[in-house]
């Protein structure tokens, strides 16, 4: 195994002053969203390092995304759901839900806002309706459990939530899940990220494994899934575990491609999965370190930049911890590519 080298990427100077709940880079640019439980959502210009607006909340913001790069959305633990105004500095509340908001994505298939509670409900709203709390909800679907993470890819969206549970939606039909499943991994749902081809879905869990996932149902379809274990520690003789807390796919190579960063950077690794649509080889590229526990992460939309949220995750209990931070490290092409008489050609 190589060295563990230096924390890898450039940090950004006014970080939030609590925990990092998640970061987006935007679909146009290298502006980057992040929100935090010290109740703020952040702008930056990650290129330039440069914090371009802050807003404040009324309680811990558990996620947030972009519309385009004048507006975004946030999710909050005071239940509310916000639209957010760049240029003018400017937040209307879109709408609520009867307990904390815990995730929130945008459909630039359907022009609407989607969020996911701990009320066990998923919302559906559509911003362009008259301003005021509820007035643009277009939806409320009850789910069998709170709602942890979701994911889109074009019209399908999947819903992972506590008890294992993970639906499926087709978004242009959202009158009942086009597929209702069980997690295949044991132990608590942590992230789902779709695959950026459609096929299907990773989903990661507490105890430091990853499921890859498809959609089609067929026997030969669900006879490429597998599961993998990573991001562990052998010390005296134990197998020491830590939660998979993020998922990303790289935007250009990412049928074949997927990086997936512990969750306590400490110690381990960023490791480099190469998929095929047949199996999958795994090899390490590099050691990537960080403060504390890689709570998010985000690929630029040309996969320039990789930014990493280091922000302490409780997997170790209540104790001293150093600052959260983040970092925007650039990534080089050599690392991503897969080797094209191996793989296939991502776009296909």
């Amino acid at each position: 195994m190589t060295a563990v080298p230096q924390v890898a990427g450039q940090e950004l100077e006014s970080p939030p002053s609590d925990g990092i709940s998640n970061l987006r880079f935007s679909n146009h640019s290298d502006h980057l969203l992040v929100s935090s439980w010290d109740k703020s959502v952040r702008l930056y210009d990650a290129s330039a390092n440069l914090l371009r607006g802050e807003f404040m909340h009324g309680g811990p913001v558990l996620d947030c995304c972009f519309h385009d790069d004048s507006s975004g959305f946030s999710a909050s633990a005071d239940n509310t759901v916000r639209r957010l105004v760049f240029n003018y500095g400017r937040e209307d509340i879109l709408g609520r839900h009867d307990a904390p908001v815990r995730c929130i994505e945008y459909s630039y298939a359907t022009g609407q806002v989607i969020t996911g509670s701990w009320d066990k409900t998923l919302k559906c709203w559509d911003p362009r309706g008259a301003n005021g709390p509820d007035r643009s909800l277009v939806g409320t679907y009850t789910q069998p459990e709170r709602v942890y993470s979701l994911s889109l890819v074009g019209n399908r969206l999947v819903v992972a939530t506590a008890g294992r549970h993970v639906n499926v939606y087709d978004l242009r039909n959202m009158s009942q899940p086009e597929q209702r499943r069980e997690s295949s991994l044991k132990y608590q749902t942590r992230c789902v990220r779709c695959y950026p081809n459609g096929t299907g879905y990773a989903l990661s869990s507490v105890e430091g494994r990853v499921a890859m996932e498809f959609f089609d149902v067929s026997e030969a379809g669900q006879a490429k899934k597998y599961a993998f274990k990573c991001h562990r520690k052998s010390e005296a003789g134990r197998d020491i575990v830590y939660p998979v807390n993020a998922i990303a796919f790289h935007p250009i190579h990412a049928l074949a491609l997927q990086i997936l960063l512990n969750s306590y950077g400490t110690f381990a690794t960023g490791v480099v999965m190469v998929m095929s649509m047949c199996g999958m080889e795994t090899t390490r590229k590099d050691l990537l370190k960080y403060p504390t526990s890689v709570a998010a992460l985000s690929f630029s939309r040309d996969g320039r930049l990789l930014a990493v949220a280091s922000s302490y995750t409780y997997e170790e209990g209540d104790k001293p911890h150093e600052p959260d931070g983040i970092f925007v490290r650039s990534v080089n092409e050599v690392e991503v590519k897969p080797k094209p008489k191996a793989y296939p050609n991502p776009t296909t």
